[in-house]
């Protein structure tokens, strides 16, 4: 049987598929986790890899809709831009950004909520180049700051 603790929270980089996967788990229900990946007052307090308040946070959560992430300056990291694809509350959200598909499903397993979020490069050459600029590491910091952030909210 699958639990919480048994998780597999580690980074999967499939250069075949190339694609980059990662998975974590939370004793909360998936609609708090859907809210936390979709709401700018949420996405706010975790999105940064440092665990810094996002300067700012534009979302307009449709297909079509377009989404806006820009760190602290004092951090000198790019914005973060994309479009939603699909919109699928609370099991699913797309996304394409940086001309990547960014995928975040989430199940409901009884007590706790598996999230795996993955990012389909286009091609090879892109997912070394993300790989060489640290983008697998950075989302991991990110998704462990959600976590840390989802604990603290209150049911």
């Amino acid at each position: 049987m699958l639990t919480a603790s048994s998780v597999d929270m580690a980074i999967r980089i499939d250069r075949q598929k190339n694609v980059i996967s990662m998975s974590r788990s939370f004793a909360a229900p998936p609609e708090r986790i859907f809210e936390a990946w979709t709401l700018p007052e949420h996405i706010m307090c975790w999105w940064d890899p440092s665990g810094a308040r996002l300067a700012q946070c534009e979302v307009d959560l449709r297909p079509g809709g377009r989404f806006r992430f820009i760190n602290q300056a004092s951090h000198g990291a790019p914005e973060f831009v994309g479009v939603y694809r699909e919109i699928a509350p609370p099991e699913r959200l797309v996304f394409e950004a940086m001309g990547s598909i960014g995928t975040v499903a989430l199940e409901d397993l009884g007590g706790f909520t598996l999230m795996i979020v993955t990012i389909q490069c286009a091609s090879q050459e892109q997912l070394e180049q993300f790989v060489k600029m640290g983008v697998d590491v950075g989302t991991s910091r990110t998704l462990d700051n959600l976590v840390a952030y989802v604990a603290g909210l209150r049911p």
